[in-house]
């Protein structure tokens, strides 16, 4: 872990963010997505602040991006998270750095809370976002289908400790 570098995501890092992303889905247990999108499609859905790699000499080993929840102003501080670990670094803590990157960031960019879904069967995606603060405030139930099958979704919120606590 000592050789870890946490950068802004660029848009030549692309292809190996897409990568990652890719193993994500396959394992089945990450997203509802079933395709990778283009970078275009990616970019326009996340915001141009807080996006992050974790690398390796040059090798792209995880990252982290915020989604807005909302386009209604009020819900302007609330964001949702996207953090995906390349299949050979699971484990190793990676997804702890780059959640406490973007969590740090984020309030420096005004957000107030943090949001992200994940599926109740990836134990490790759960384990980090309660070692970085997030508790889960609920359940969703047959919230989506995965391959042709429902699925739940836990939702995991993270408040700020010094954005929007007045």
């Amino acid at each position: 872990m000592n050789d870890i570098t946490i950068r802004t995501m660029l848009s030549t890092d692309w292809e190996s963010v897409a990568k990652i992303y890719q193993e994500g889905i396959a394992t089945g247990i990450a997203t509802f997505e079933t395709n990778v999108p283009t970078y275009e499609t990616w970019n326009s859905a996340h915001m141009s602040t807080c996006r992050f790699v974790a690398e390796n000499k040059d090798d792209i080993l995880g990252w982290v991006a915020l989604s807005p929840v909302s386009n209604r102003c009020v819900y302007g501080g609330v964001a949702e998270i996207s953090v995906y670990i390349s299949s050979n670094s699971r484990g190793k803590g990676l997804g702890k750095l780059l959640l406490e990157h973007v969590i740090a960031t984020s309030e420096q960019e005004g957000i107030w809370t943090l949001q992200s879904g994940v599926f109740p069967t990836n134990y490790g995606s759960i384990k980090v976002h309660q070692a970085t603060g997030f508790r889960m405030i609920g359940k969703r139930e047959r919230i989506g289908k995965l391959h042709g099958k429902w699925v739940d979704n836990l939702l995991f919120e993270r408040r700020s400790s010094v954005i929007g606590v007045d």
